[in-house]
């Protein structure tokens, strides 16, 4: 290996890395504010990249037919909790608005203008639109109720979650992989290293939101209160901080990058239904690596990730899988061994 391989394999491993730090980012929002290991969080990279891939190909995106049916769902859910609960029933309204009129209004607003001929801003707006409002429709369904459950039952619940949003990827999207058209066409040279458009698209886009991020948590009151939650869940409702609330931001926030990765990544490889997955496992393992709880660590390890998998399949590409999820096996030694260890009755 020369430098000029090396260079073009640390490009690769950084571009992959900036995804995977975007993901391991959303992974420790969820799991710091809601006690829930995210695995659906690859779901929603593939639903974003199908989406547009969709819109791409003048298809009608069923992901819009899946938001309509959860706000359904959803609206049931909360007509059957107003019959407990007077105060319920006055919010019924705005749920209505929230979870029926909002959803079929992007339905037939797909069904109206999404196809080839939209500009492709829209498109990913249009994307964006049907794909992040499924992250707090999710929280309420499956996670809302069971708030004050162990962790592991809120993992089997996230395992259950997964498997269901990946047959409905399946019967929506089809078997068949999908690319979308770049951002840019472009080529940037670094000497004998050449860097593509959206491979610069995807590092500043990622760099603008891990900034972006940084001062929400740092500057907004709801960022400020999403903290809280995360480091002390009693104290922050104590001091009437809504966790409820804080758990369906973090998931609004968590599906925006999960589909914003997708709509990023899906120019450079070929997606299929269950790509997201491995995708989102890979994130996970940088989250692993920040011990679920740090966010510069998680984005760091993230990045080496990415470096390691692209080195990987420099020198033993069969086995690339492999030596990154191998990764994690020392990480977790070494966090059980340095952790002194607490029953969650405890705490």
């Amino acid at each position: 290996m020369d430098l000029s391989i090396a260079a073009i394999l640390a490009q690769d491993g950084i571009t992959s890395g900036a995804i995977y730090a975007l993901l391991a980012l959303a992974l420790v929002l969820v799991f710091s504010v809601t006690r829930v290991i995210f695995i659906p969080q690859g779901e929603f990279v593939a639903y974003g990249a199908l989406t547009l891939a969709a819109l791409q190909s003048d298809k009608f995106p069923h992901s819009a037919t899946l938001l309509a049916g959860l706000g359904v769902a959803v609206f049931v859910q909360e007509l059957t909790a107003s019959f407990k609960s007077p105060e319920r029933r006055r919010s019924l309204p705005m749920a209505f608005v929230k979870f029926i009129v909002l959803p079929l209004a992007l339905y037939g607003l797909t069904r109206w203008c999404g196809n080839a001929r939209l500009p492709m801003a829209l498109q990913v707006a249009l994307t964006l639109a049907l794909v992040i409002p499924m992250g707090p429709m999710i929280y309420r369904l499956a996670f809302q109720p069971l708030a004050e459950a162990s962790t592991l039952v809120l993992l089997i619940v996230s395992v259950s979650v997964h498997f269901a949003l990946l047959g409905a990827g399946l019967v929506m999207f089809g078997a068949e992989g999908s690319r979308t058209t770049p951002f840019s066409e472009a080529r940037v040279e670094f000497g004998a290293v050449q860097m593509s458009g959206q491979s610069m698209v995807i590092l500043v886009v990622s760099a603008v939101l891990i900034g972006a991020l940084y001062l929400y948590f740092e500057r907004t009151l709801s960022g400020k209160a999403l903290r809280a939650t995360a480091v002390n869940r009693l104290g922050a409702q104590l001091v009437g901080i809504g966790t409820t609330q804080a758990g369906r931001l973090a998931f609004t926030l968590a599906a925006g990058l999960g589909a914003l990765c997708g709509v990023l990544i899906a120019p450079l490889t070929t997606v299929y239904y269950d790509s997201g997955f491995l995708i989102g496992l890979k994130g996970f393992v940088g989250a692993i690596i920040g011990g679920l709880g740090s966010y510069p660590i998680a984005a760091a390890g993230a990045v080496l990730v990415g470096l390691l998998e692209a080195y990987s399949s420099f020198w033993a590409s069969a086995f690339k899988e492999v030596i990154v999820f191998t990764l994690i096996i020392p990480v977790l030694l070494w966090r059980s061994l340095r952790s002194k260890h607490v029953d969650e009755g405890e705490q």
